[in-house]
């Protein structure tokens, strides 16, 4: 089972540059309503237009674009420099939160906030 992650996002191909330039690496799927990009460990980043997870579930689901820029989950990614694909991520436009420093749980780790408000985080085991 590979686990896929889904950021809805108001600008997809703004998106997609972004997260193109962030992650250092092109999408393996980029069609009207998905990219699609590999995660380290397997995993597969989602971005998905706001207006389509509105039109694929409806009324039933809240409208995402209310909470854009309001904070509620991280992508963590564990990589092998933590401080290149930081600086990737600000030379991209995200807006940095915290620098890269040692955390508590071992890791040192930088976040910064991409232009949709999503948490991205890059990190490393500390010593590494």
């Amino acid at each position: 089972m590979t686990p896929h992650f889904i950021l809805y996002v108001a600008d997809q191909p703004a998106s997609r540059r972004f997260y193109e330039q962030a992650l250092a690496r092109s999408p393996r799927l980029d069609v009207p309503g998905m990219t699609e990009f590999e995660l380290p460990g397997g995993a597969v980043l989602g971005l998905m237009p706001e207006s389509g997870i509105k039109a694929l579930l409806g009324a039933a689901l809240p409208d995402p674009a209310a909470a854009r820029g309001v904070p509620r989950a991280e992508l963590y990614l564990l990589v092998d420099d933590p401080a290149a694909a930081h600086a990737r991520a600000l030379a991209a436009g995200a807006s940095e939160l915290s620098p890269l420093q040692p955390r508590n749980w071992g890791h040192v780790a930088a976040y910064s906030l991409d232009p949709d408000g999503h948490v991205l985080a890059f990190a490393a085991p500390a010593g590494a």
